[in-house]
């Protein structure tokens, strides 16, 4: 079977997740980790595209915008459920704090919606939009 550039790359990242998610025994747990690790090498992709660290593959790109807008959609799903599992890194106000924390998975879904993939320019613009989303969502909801 023959994968696309854009299959395998998925694939890559799929698998990076379950690998980072096995100190969790929680299943809720183990998929946002999952969903935290795809995250974090969708943005790995696009950094270095972005600083010219590796080439330039607008399909790659647009195939880590894809996660990311995927998952800033399905980050209420994999953390509707709180759970007590000691791998967990949510803070506990994330559940108190339910329409923030919705706002900014909305945010970093907005952010990477608009990220233009067709140039390493156009990554590097809207990059730092990405990244703040994140920042802002870990600041006020990731425990220690």
């Amino acid at each position: 079977m023959k994968l696309s550039k854009q299959s395998l790359f998925l694939a890559l990242i799929l698998a990076g997740g379950v690998a980072l998610a096995g100190g969790a025994t929680d299943p809720d747990v183990k998929a946002r980790q999952e969903l935290m690790a795809a995250n974090g090498a969708a943005m790995k992709t696009l950094g270095g595209m972005a600083s010219a660290k590796i080439a330039f593959d607008a399909a790659a790109a647009e195939a880590a915008k894809q996660v990311l807008v995927a998952n800033a959609a399905g980050t209420l799903e994999v953390f509707k459920n709180q759970a007590s599992d000691p791998a967990a890194h949510a803070n506990a106000s994330i559940w108190t704090a339910w329409d923030d924390f919705a706002a900014k998975a909305s945010d970093m879904g907005k952010a990477a919606q608009d990220l233009d993939t067709t140039t390493a320019e156009g990554i590097a613009a809207g990059l730092g939009a990405i990244g703040g989303t994140c920042k802002a969502c870990h600041t006020a909801y990731k425990a220690s």
